[in-house]
C-alpha cells in the first residue's frame, strides 16, 4: 500500500477497523503470528466466524496470510499484520474522496438524507 490510500482503500480500513472483533483480532496478531483456530480460543467467536473477520482485515490490506505445515502435518493458515500506518487528516480525507469510486452508494446516502428518492 502506498503511504495515503485511495479514498476506496481508506473506507476499506476504517470500516474493518470499525468492527470490536476485528480490532481486537489485529491486536492479538500486532503481538504475533497465529492461525484461525487460536485466534477463536483466544477471542472467544466461533472459527467460521474469526475466519470471515480475517478475511475483512486481509481484504482491507492490514492482515496478509501465509500457509504453514504443522509438525503433524497439517496445513495451517497463519495470519500476521501487513506493514501499514494510517494518518488521517481533513486534508488527507479530502484527497481519499476525490478518489473515491463507490459514488453511486455516497450519492444515495444525500438523496435520502435530504428527503429525497434515490
Amino acid at each position: 500500500m502506498t503511504d495515503e490510500p485511495t479514498g476506496d482503500e481508506l473506507v476499506a480500513m476504517m470500516s474493518a477497523l470499525a468492527n470490536p472483533w476485528r480490532f481486537r483480532i489485529l491486536a492479538l496478531l500486532s503481538r504475533r503470528s497465529d492461525y484461525v483456530s487460536n485466534l477463536a480460543r483466544e477471542v472467544g467467536i466461533s472459527r467460521p466466524l474469526v475466519h470471515m473477520h480475517l478475511k475483512r482485515l486481509e481484504e482491507a490490506g492490514l492482515v496478509v496470510g501465509r500457509l504453514e505445515l504443522s509438525q503433524d502435518g497439517k496445513a495451517l493458515r497463519y495470519f500476521d499484520v501487513a506493514s501499514w500506518a494510517l494518518t488521517i487528516t481533513p486534508e488527507s480525507l479530502a484527497r481519499a474522496a476525490e478518489t473515491l469510486t463507490d459514488t453511486q452508494q455516497a450519492g444515495g446516502s444525500r438523496s435520502k438524507e435530504k428527503g429525497q428518492s434515490p
